[in-house]
């Protein structure tokens, strides 16, 4: 256990680029690699592993702004040295980027934290729940009807009872093919699956009213995510108001008011949060607190082995979403990922979040 008299020695920070296993899209972007920042922070023989998402350049962030501030901090005092690092970057600039670059170290934080006091994290904040449900998600629109329906079949096969597949292409310039392909996939999972869209905010308001509709009627859709812009609070309130699926947004958000704002404007049914984006474990769980007060259930974005320990903590969890690129990542680079038990992850009890980067197999893959 670590004495109050420890403290941070270290932050290294490691950029790797993994490319796809095929060209991927959504209705707004597309991507041929997925960049992952690594952050490692030592306390003695004490090391906490985190990562995010994003562009290289949050290496730069956490180099210059965030390791010096949290080099000399009392390693159990995590949200001390997050107020820290938050106050550091008054200047650069909070939201996006710089959110990501706070999340990382946050992260590892939290696990170096837990490991010097021997527990997981799960156990460390409590288990509200005894699994972290899943979802299962790609479909990227880029997709042709054959590699969905693979990957559909290989989300059943590991006891999936909800997947999702991306619409909205060419900012919602094909409507018939994402159509014809939601009723593909209503077809391939039967009746006793639920079938999820995600829009990625490429629908005007109007248009994702008629979408939602027939995607209810022809596809059986439940879960409309971002069916227009995430920023447009008032568009997702209309499409929640006219349309059945439960409309979901908040992957990305980036302070905490963010949320407030989603949940006091009653844009949403469900908030999703990111654990790589939103602040790391620090805010991840004040949002989910701030949820439960408003009486919502809280989704965790994407990075399903960051997330499944502070997800088992919230009792008010729908589910976890289990994204292709990040599963494939997290399972090729990383010792002790989690794999799917009945549709569910089930956080284990080695100290932190239990993982250790490959650092042989991930060398290939670094650039900075």
């Amino acid at each position: 256990m670590a004495r109050s008299s420890d403290a941070v020695d270290a932050v290294d920070t490691r950029v790797y680029t993994i490319p796809t296993d095929h060209p991927e899209g959504d209705g707004t972007l597309a991507w041929d690699s997925t960049t992952l920042v690594v952050v490692t922070v030592r306390a003695g023989e004490t090391t906490g592993l985190g990562w995010t998402y994003t562009s290289a350049a949050a290496k730069d962030l956490i180099d210059d702004k965030l390791a010096g501030t949290v080099q000399g901090t009392d390693p159990l005092d995590v949200v001390g040295t997050h107020e820290t690092m938050v106050r550091a970057v008054r200047n650069t600039g909070r939201p996006g980027l710089v959110s990501c670059a706070i999340s990382a170290v946050d992260t590892a934080l939290w696990d170096l934290k837990a490991r010097l006091l021997g527990v997981a994290l799960a156990d460390l904040w409590g288990r509200g729940r005894a699994d972290v449900p899943l979802y299962g998600s790609g479909g990227f629109t880029t997709y042709d009807d054959d590699t969905t329906r693979r990957q559909v079949e290989g989300w059943l096969g590991a006891g999936m009872s909800r997947v999702k597949i991306k619409i909205g292409e060419s900012w919602g310039s094909e409507p018939q093919r994402d159509l014809h392909r939601a009723r593909l996939v209503r077809r391939l999972v039967g009746d006793d699956v639920q079938v999820f869209v995600d829009a990625n905010g490429a629908y005007t308001r109007k248009q994702a009213v008629r979408m939602g509709l027939r995607l209810a009627e022809e596809a059986g859709v439940v879960w409309f995510e971002e069916p227009v812009s995430s920023d447009d609070r008032t568009g997702l309130r209309e499409v929640r108001d006219q349309c059945p699926q439960d409309v979901a947004a908040g992957e990305y958000g980036y302070l905490p008011h963010y949320f407030a704002e989603l949940v006091t404007d009653e844009a949403v049914d469900c908030v999703q949060a990111d654990v790589t984006r939103c602040g790391g474990y620090t805010d991840w769980l004040r949002v989910a607190g701030l949820v439960a007060c408003h009486g919502l259930p809280i989704s965790g974005h994407c990075a399903p082995n960051l997330h499944a320990h502070v997800a088992v903590h919230c009792p008010h969890l729908a589910h976890l979403e289990y994204f292709h690129d990040h599963v494939r990542i997290e399972q090729m680079l990383f010792d002790g990922a989690l794999s799917p038990r009945g549709g569910a992850l089930v956080p284990g009890s080695d100290p932190g979040h239990g993982m250790a980067l490959k650092t042989a197999d991930a060398e290939p893959y670094r650039t900075a």
